[in-house]
């Protein structure tokens, strides 16, 4: 598997991961030693679960527990008025958290690049508009936070 396939992975993982988390009550160290160990590159009940890359998965489950306030807050202010974060559903809220988070806190990842990852991850669980609102969030923090970075033709 190349680099991207396996962050691509991963970034998937830290979704699974974060929703976990947020319906068990799990800690970060928990729910990454699980995932590593029973999870990734493993097939579960006949679904594959691709090898990741170990360090970037951590990192965005740590990172976005780390910044959850300020992750938070910043969707918050990308969503429609009167939709915060906390009434969006348990996993459309774990996309929209690992996104921000990257896209805010992972400049070493292209703004391009993460708009359309999470917005493949939003496809792997919903066939209606909740991909398009990932796509219109992190459109808007990338354009408050990376715009130069988004203008540039690489």
């Amino acid at each position: 598997m190349s680099k991207a396939e396996k962050r691509s992975a991963a970034r998937l993982a830290a979704v699974q991961a974060l929703y976990q988390m947020e319906i068990t009550g799990a800690g970060v160290v928990d729910a990454t030693v699980e995932f590593e160990r029973f999870w990734i590159g493993k097939e579960v009940e006949g679904l594959a679960f691709k090898p990741v890359e170990d360090a970037f998965f951590r990192d965005l489950v740590a990172g976005v527990v780390r910044e959850q306030k300020t992750v938070d807050r910043r969707v918050d202010e990308a969503l429609a008025r009167g939709w915060p974060l906390r009434r969006i559903e348990t996993v459309l809220r774990a996309i929209l958290r690992v996104a921000a988070f990257e896209l805010l806190f992972r400049r070493d990842v292209p703004p391009r690049v993460t708009i359309t990852e999470y917005v493949d991850v939003a496809r792997a669980f919903y066939d209606g508009d909740e991909p398009g609102l990932v796509n219109a969030v992190l459109d808007t923090l990338a354009r408050s936070d990376r715009n130069e970075e988004l203008l540039a033709r690489h």
